[in-house]
């Protein structure tokens, strides 16, 4: 069990984590809207870009593969069966 300091700390960090994450899909969603080649997809190019950067900073190409791979095979669940947020 935790203490309140080590919880707090804790909540700190996944609110970070989470805040990572909003922030880089928000700036995805703005460059998908101003794309100049709408026949380049934004979402791939980033999620390739990202991969990349995961490498370079030492995450292995496994964890990379199986963490993609695993938010995919998630998101129905997540999305309620919907393609696109309503």
């Amino acid at each position: 069990m935790t203490n309140d300091n080590e919880q707090a700390a804790h909540d700190e960090w996944q609110t970070a984590l989470y805040e990572a994450s909003r922030s880089y899909s928000v700036t995805l969603q703005e460059l998908s809207k101003t794309n100049p080649w709408p026949d380049v997809p934004v979402l791939a190019q980033a999620l390739n870009t990202l991969a990349t950067e995961l490498w370079d900073r030492c995450f292995s190409v496994s964890d990379i593969k199986t963490a993609f791979s695993d938010s995919a095979l998630d998101l129905p669940r997540y999305a309620a069966g919907d393609e696109v947020r309503p």
